[in-house]
């Protein structure tokens, strides 16, 4: 993994274990790339170094694209890349962040037809934007203190889906958009160690709303244990993990693997 910071994430843990499980003599390594004028060298260095492929976090997901030799269609729509394959010495860029998400949440909800507010549209945010649309959502908020990145996300949702999206200042505690049905947290705010508060006016969101959150540790939020105060359905960043892992985990080793040995894997892997 090439991000910055990785040090809190578990998903080092959770592969080695799923390489253990399949024999496999694999290890899974995580490296802290602390500037953006080190990600070329970084992206050289998988390759050179014998990898078979390499996760990209925050914050490299747009700004890696130009150092990778190709792109699949998903990183052409969405503007980001989440993890590369290497194959014949050229290393091809992929983005599964969205397609993670719609699968946690359809686990608990029904997409389609559904207005969607996120906070935050960063790297993976902006992936599960257009993924949500293209999984049918109706509608799509993004709540961003940067009016130019909230922007070009929305053109972006838009764009590759046709669904319409539009961008929300996001300032002081933010007031969630009436008729809001997924409410999600894309942004590193209540991540571990600092777990910080997601500013939020929570007298804006109902029990009706669905609550995301795409932070892996810890697995229950800040953000999410309020919402289960308030009796909202939640969805928590493991099981995002747990599934797009699981398509990383094919590409790079030919093995389709069992999802009940991931989902045992991330539980050991955050001591549960």
């Amino acid at each position: 993994m090439l991000g910055h910071p990785v040090a809190e994430n578990p998903i080092d843990r959770m592969f080695d274990a799923v390489y253990a499980h399949y024999g496999l003599h694999w290890q899974f390594w995580k490296c802290d790339v602390q500037s953006e004028s080190k990600i070329s060298a970084a992206i050289a260095g998988v390759r050179d170094l014998g990898f078979a492929g390499a996760c990209i976090t925050v914050p490299y997901k747009v700004v890696s694209i130009p150092h990778l030799d190709e792109v699949d269609k998903d990183v052409q729509a969405i503007g980001a890349v989440n993890y590369m394959t290497i194959k014949n010495g050229r290393l091809t860029g992929h983005n599964n962040d969205g397609k993670g998400v719609v699968k946690a949440i359809q686990k608990v909800t029904n997409i389609k037809g559904k207005r969607v507010a996120m906070l935050g549209a960063g790297g993976a945010g902006r992936a599960m934007a257009v993924e949500l649309a293209w999984a049918g959502a109706s509608h799509i908020t993004l709540c961003t203190r940067r009016e130019s990145q909230g922007v070009e996300v929305a053109q972006t949702v838009t764009k590759a889906s046709g669904v319409p999206a539009q961008w929300l200042k996001w300032t002081g505690e933010m007031t969630i958009p009436n008729g809001t049905e997924i409410l999600m947290n894309a942004t590193h705010l209540g991540a571990a160690p600092e777990m910080e508060y997601v500013p939020i006016d929570w007298h804006s969101v109902n029990k009706n709303m669905t609550v995301v959150d795409v932070i892996t540790n810890p697995r229950v939020t800040p953000f999410l244990q309020t919402a289960r105060e308030l009796g909202c359905p939640v969805v928590d960043g493991v099981e995002m993990l747990v599934q797009l892992a699981m398509q990383m985990f094919e590409d790079w080793t030919g093995i389709k693997p069992d999802e009940t040995v991931f989902q045992k894997s991330v539980a050991k892997a955050l001591g549960g």
